[in-house]
């Protein structure tokens, strides 16, 4: 069964979660949004009445003070502001006014709210504008002022009224154009709402009134007959300048707030669709983006639990947050972990070679035992069986060839035993060679020259080929011994009657290259490698009187790996061919230079 994977799991949680805030909200705002609506404004509303209640007792009797703070106050809130006295009667003030510059003085123009609509304002009004206005004054110095009308079209002003005309210095006018919350239109809403919040408390008149003589608010609400509108009313108690106790009455509709949740659960239907494609369109690709390095730490390590440790793919995450640590940490194990491997594989390689060769090491002890059992086991029994012999007082005429037999045994095993300390020197690298500049020719034709009764007795010819001199750089013992060896056994396996071809040629300019080659026999494939092997002889009979001590080449083997010489043996068309290499007087000149 195929486990789901991380974007699908991701994308589901991410999904949930998202549309289930989504409709949390869609349902706190069903349930919620209109209560919090109302306790919010009220509260606003009676923090801000606070305010104005400080600056009302402030400003004393001053009308046009009184008014800017009214204004202000309606503005401000959206709300009907009036003022009673102590005995809940209504004081008569205007809440918006123009200030006019006249030529002589400034001029207020307070707007009564029983007087003057909305439309009788001029639209645009700023200041710093020219206003013309017909009006009465209120008080004896002429600067307070009841406009009639703004902006006159007729030569004169109407009987009673008087005409001024300046520019805009202030003004408070009203925001709100609705005549549910203009303050030119309040006036009756104020009253009415007043006059039934007292007559609901007329059985607990006095208890009401007590409260708000307490100093304690009231908080209410009131529900407009004529157009079914709920308004939000606060009473507070608030002092005058004179100490005396007076309450304001604040007027403030609820209607948007319900007409905004009806509005937004209507919008949420048609929405919330839309919304909830965008947030699994969201989910998903949040979904990809987050689990995208995590498929890629995931194939990562999946790579490495098969041991593949190359060419990784972890490049694409380069961020410094945890998932950029994590694959740089991967990386680190991974080069790590490839490195020990490698060790590893090459320490056991090393291991098995090691055990090759000593399971290699023992086989050649122990076949060096037995050959060398075989070897001195058969002249210690001619010398044994000679000496009894002897001992036995054979015929005086057989003594001198008995003594002979048993002097030349005795030197076979003593050549055994030399060629054995010799060999095993080479083998714990306890040789040192001696550099000389040599003429190879002339050693070549003097130990060819030892080896004409051996010749003779076999009817062998030699042809040599080469320059007639050829100096090289060689141990002349060390290298005699090679040439010994290698034409003693060239000799001794050639065909009777059969040509021995040597020659020496300079090869790649540095070195020369000295060949031996006999008619004879060729050297089974199979054995060409082992024939550098100790006690190793072609003719397997071991015939004493052809065959050697089989450690001539071994030994050859160890002097040509002390030259660092290129060696070696192969079958040729008609008999045996063995190579080896020396160095140039020249070339060897040309090493030393450089080693020093």
């Amino acid at each position: 069964m195929r486990t789901k994977g991380i974007v699908f799991k991701l994308f589901i949680i991410t999904s949930i979660v998202t549309i289930g805030i989504f409709a949390f909200i869609l349902l706190g705002q069903g349930l919620f949004f209109e209560k919090f609506y109302r306790t919010v404004k009220v509260h606003d509303l009676e923090q801000n009445m606070h305010s104005f209640a400080k600056q009302y007792a402030e400003q004393g009797d001053n009308l046009v003070s009184s008014a800017r703070l009214l204004g202000q106050f309606s503005n401000d809130n959206h709300a009907a502001l009036a003022i009673y006295d102590s005995d809940l009667q209504r004081r008569s003030l205007d809440p918006y006014y123009i200030t006019i510059q006249t030529q002589d003085r400034k001029v207020s123009l307070l707007f009564s709210s029983l007087g003057t609509s909305i439309g009788d304002v001029p639209p645009n009004l700023q200041i710093g504008a020219t206003l013309t206005a017909d009006g009465i004054y209120m008080d004896q110095d002429d600067r307070i002022m009841q406009p009639s009308l703004l902006q006159p079209q007729t030569p004169a002003p109407e009987q009673g009224l008087t005409r001024i005309q300046g520019h805009i210095t202030d003004l408070v006018l009203p925001k709100d154009q609705e005549m549910s919350m203009s303050p030119f239109y309040t006036s009756t809403l104020i009253d009415g709402a007043f006059n039934d919040w007292r007559n609901n408390v007329s059985t607990n008149h006095n208890d009401a009134i007590g409260l708000l003589k307490a100093g304690q608010t009231i908080e209410t609400e009131w529900v407009d007959n004529w157009s079914g509108v709920t308004y939000a009313m606060i009473i507070m108690p608030v002092q005058d300048s004179g100490g005396g106790m007076n309450y304001v009455l604040s007027l403030s509709s609820l209607q948007p707030v319900g007409e905004a949740a009806a509005l937004l659960q209507r919008y949420y239907v048609y929405l919330a669709p839309i919304i909830v494609v965008i947030l699994l369109v969201l989910s998903f690709i949040y979904s990809r983006l987050l689990s995208r390095p995590l498929l890629q730490l995931s194939r990562t390590s999946a790579r490495m639990a098969r041991l593949d440790f190359q060419a990784v793919d972890h490049g694409a995450i380069r961020s410094t947050d945890e998932f950029g640590e994590v694959s740089r940490n991967l990386d680190t194990l991974r080069h790590n972990l490839d490195t020990a491997l490698r060790q590893l594989s090459e320490t056991n390689e090393a291991l098995s070679r090691e055990m090759e060769e000593k399971i290699r090491a023992e086989e050649l002890r122990k076949e060096l035992i037995a050959n060398i059992s075989h070897e001195l086991k058969t002249p210690l029994g001619i010398v044994k069986g000679f000496a009894e012999g002897l001992q036995d007082d054979v015929a005086a005429d057989k003594r001198e060839r008995y003594v002979q037999l048993i002097v030349t045994e005795t030197d076979r095993m003593n050549a055994l035993i030399m060629d054995m300390l010799q060999l095993s020197r080479f083998e714990v690298k306890a040789v040192k060679l001696k550099q000389e500049t040599i003429d190879i020719v002339q050693h070549i034709e003097a130990l060819l020259h030892s080896f004409t009764p051996q010749l003779d007795h076999r009817n062998l010819r030699v042809h040599t080929f080469g320059d007639k001199t050829l100096e090289v750089t060689a141990d002349p013992r060390r290298i005699d011994q090679v040439l010994l060896n290698l034409l003693s056994n060239a000799v001794r396996h050639a065909r009777e009657g059969g040509i021995i071809t040597v020659n020496w040629q300079i090869i790649e300019d540095n070195e020369v290259e000295i060949r031996i080659e006999n008619e004879g026999d060729p050297i089974p494939a199979q054995e060409l490698e082992r024939i550098w092997d100790q006690f190793y002889r072609a003719e397997r009979s071991r015939d004493r009187k052809t065959g050697g001590t089989g450690l001539g080449l071994a030994i050859v083997k160890h002097i040509l790996e002390l030259y660092g010489s290129r060696y070696g043996v192969n079958n040729i068309e008609n008999g045996v061919a063995f190579y080896f290499t020396l160095k140039r007087v020249k070339a060897a000149q040309e090493m030393r230079n450089n080693n020093e």
